[in-house]
């Protein structure tokens, strides 16, 4: 998913003939006051705002149903029996690790068939909100205390101690929330569950049809979800995992709408939006899209060609790689988006003309200019000042720090107080890496890192041997990297086998050549550097006070606002609708299961289909889960223009009653911009209809306990 905007203004939604209006917005869920309410009822909402979230009255309310994924996605519970559902690239790595050659549920799907084929993923936990209560009286209170004692008082300091008494107080898990850089605090209470079962899961060729090349675009026609089962102690209470434990009764389920929906018809969306960047200055935008993200966005896009075709070449390598390369995928697909979209919408142009407003407001008051005078300026010449350090930390964290999976062991190994102790470990990541596909990642990396990183970053020794390997001036950086594999313990199978055997001295491992290479240079090398250009005006504090002045301006004229995302449930209300994607061509707001026929290429994985599925898809029998003249047609993918971003990812997609009709997975290309700017009229949900999800359960897999189940009649 991908990200939206800062202040309050109307989003068009055109297609055809049609238009209407929605409004921009990630409301915290408690937040929903007697005008917001009035709004969404006038868009549609049949609901009272009581009903979707109430922590203090009797009963429950819709969002009760829903669930943070460990704040990474949104799930929500749809059945009496704890049965929850979310996006399948949500799942992507519980799958992935499940995976073996010799069964490959990413291929073939996961479908338990009963109770006892439910697999428990170790670690997995699930958040149920229970209350969110304004502490920024109490939070300020506490900052007194600890000035008047000396104490830092930062957010972490506040954190462990509001958090720590709250969650002595009530029992549940309870996390600080900032909001403004520090005009508002919240805290949120959760009751967490840890038994969580994997209990269905359509093949990638159902759940990413398309795959990259249709990622963030439109149309798409993509079966995103997959199915857990959370797990309580027998007498209901949260528990870890015990084969004594049962289902889950949840206080609160989701209805199921087989109604559908149409063109202009209200939806909301609840769940859990991880970051975004609303109130970003019009520098920091420029400083990202023109310095830091085309670097990433190129090194990690040529990192992606050289996955792929190791990927193409060989089924295990794309087993291994499938989850690691899917992630890589979808951050460069979004920078290299935003970047796209941000010169597209003249993002900078627009945040500069905020600052001229804001700038006049400063103005208008001496104590404001006291305060906020040369904000701008500062900011301004700061952000120059730490260009090129900047641009030397971007390529060091794209090379050396991430560009490998066996970088992370080498630094493990090389920071490890107690190396032998690691052997299982290390066992267990070089039984997930391919060393051919390594070597090529590594040779990449070595190369963008010699030849774009400032000379005064190296070591002495780094400089030798690049010394050792230049010629008129030029260095051979493929014969550097190839010198440093071919005679590092890391890469060799003599090495790994003495390194799982623990026979490697810690002064061998720190003086191993690619491990030398690698590891003598730090982060904080270029972070000092920063520091130095900042020349005591930090970025962090000074685009603090950005949004804080910005906050305060809007508060000041009575402008309604949201905060910027931050992982806490949100609430976010449109309808369904289409686009115009460029001039003169109209996306339509839904997909059928003709247009899988359409792009069905079976020479082509990203486009390929399985026999059954090809089957089903020709037949075309839909049953109870069609739309139109007898069930003729099947609803795949729809678009609203609710406001999400990544996190948002299996948000249960609502009509006006509150009941679900899809699930949230991706936003539109045209989006992409929408981190720090939502633009009107092409910003885009892209959602998988709950009645195509149920066909897949049913016609495809036969998961007719689960049909039954969710009790649909």
């Amino acid at each position: 998913m991908n990200f939206k905007k800062i202040i309050l203004i109307a989003i068009a939604a055109v297609a055809g003939s049609y238009s209407a209006m929605a409004d921009e917005g990630m409301w915290m869920i408690n937040a929903i006051n007697a005008a917001l309410e009035k709004k969404m009822q006038e868009r549609g909402l049949e609901l009272s705002a009581g009903e979707i979230y109430n922590a203090d009255a009797p009963g429950t309310a819709v969002s009760d149903a829903v669930v943070s994924m460990e704040f990474g996605c949104t799930g929500s519970i749809i059945s009496d029996e704890g049965l929850l559902i979310t996006n399948h690239h949500c799942a992507y790595s519980d799958i992935h690790g499940l995976s073996t050659p010799e069964q490959n549920y990413l291929e073939d799907g996961f479908w338990a068939f009963s109770a006892e084929e439910e697999v428990n993923i170790k670690g997995k936990s699930v958040f149920f909100l229970k209350r969110v209560i304004d502490v920024t009286d109490q939070v300020e209170k506490l900052k007194e205390e600890l000035a008047a004692k000396g104490i830092p008082a930062g957010l972490r300091k506040l954190s462990h101690l509001m958090e720590t008494r709250y969650k002595e107080e009530t029992g549940l898990e309870a996390w600080l929330s900032s909001m403004w850089r520090g005009s508002k605090y919240y805290m949120a209470l959760y009751e967490v569950y840890r038994d969580v079962r994997l209990v269905a899961a359509p093949p990638v060729s159902s759940a990413a049809f398309g795959g990259d090349i249709d990622n963030w675009e439109w149309p798409q026609h993509k079966c995103d979800f997959a199915m857990y089962r959370v797990y309580t102690a027998p007498d209901g209470s949260p528990a870890a995992y015990s084969p004594e434990n049962i289902p889950l009764k949840p206080a609160r389920k989701l209805d199921i709408s087989m109604d559908g929906y149409k063109e202009g018809d209200y939806t909301m969306i609840i769940g859990y939006p991880g970051r975004t960047n609303r109130y970003s200055s019009s520098y920091e935008v420029n400083f990202t899209e023109s310095l830091k993200h085309p670097i990433s966005n190129r090194i990690r896009g040529e990192q992606m060609q050289i996955i792929k075709s190791w990927m193409d070449k060989d089924p295990d390598v794309r087993l291994k790689y499938a989850d690691y390369f899917f992630s890589l995928s979808n951050v460069q697909e979004l920078y290299s988006g935003e970047v796209e979209c941000c010169e597209r919408f003249g993002v900078v142009q627009k945040k500069e003309d905020i600052e001229a407003e804001l700038q006049e407001w400063i103005m208008a008051c001496p104590k404001r200019v006291e305060k906020w005078g040369d904000l701008l300026k500062n900011l301004n010449e700061t952000y120059q000042a730490v260009s090129e350090p900047e641009r030397n930390a971007v390529y060091f964290r794209e090379t050396l720090i991430r560009g490998t999976r066996i970088g992370l062991i080498i630094r493990r190994a090389h920071n490890a107080r107690n190396p032998h102790g690691a052997g299982t470990r290390m066992e267990r990541e070089y039984a997930e890496l391919d060393l051919r596909v390594e070597k090529d990642l590594m040779a990449y990396a070595l190369k963008e890192y010699i030849m774009n990183i400032n000379p005064i970053y190296f070591t002495q020794w780094q400089k030798d041997l690049i010394a050792a390997y230049t010629v008129d001036g030029v260095c051979d950086a493929e014969a550097l990297a190839a010198y440093l594999w071919d005679n590092s313990v890391f890469t060799s199978e003599a090495g790994i086998a003495r390194l799982m055997a623990r026979e490697v001295p810690h002064e061998e491992i720190v003086n191993d050549p690619l491990c030398r290479f690698t590891m003598e240079v730090k982060i904080t090398a270029f972070n000092d550097a920063k520091t130095v250009a900042e020349n005591g005006m930090s970025l962090t504090d000074l685009e603090g006070e950005f949004t804080r002045a910005l906050y305060q301006m809007r508060q000041d004229k009575g402008i309604v606002q949201y905060p910027d995302a931050n992982s806490t449930m949100r609430i976010t209300y449109g309808t369904v609708g289409g686009y115009t994607l460029r001039d003169g061509l109209i996306g339509d707001w839904k997909t059928t299961a003709a247009g899988i026929l359409e792009k069905f290429n079976p020479s082509d994985y990203d486009f390929h289909l399985n026999d059954r599925q090809y089957l089903l898809y020709r037949k075309g029998q839909w049953g109870k889960w069609g739309h139109g003249p007898e069930n003729s047609q099947m609803y795949v993918n729809f678009l609203t223009d609710n406001d999400i971003t990544g996190g948002n990812s299996g948000s249960p997609v609502l009509n006006s009653k509150g009941e679900l009709i899809g699930l949230a997975f991706d936003g539109n290309k045209e989006s992409l911009s929408s981190d720090v700017w939502c633009q009107e009229g092409y910003n885009k949900c892209v959602c998988v209809d709950i009645r195509f999800i149920l066909w897949t359960l049913d016609r495809y897999a036969g998961m007719s306990r689960i049909i039954e189940e969710l009790n649909l009649d």
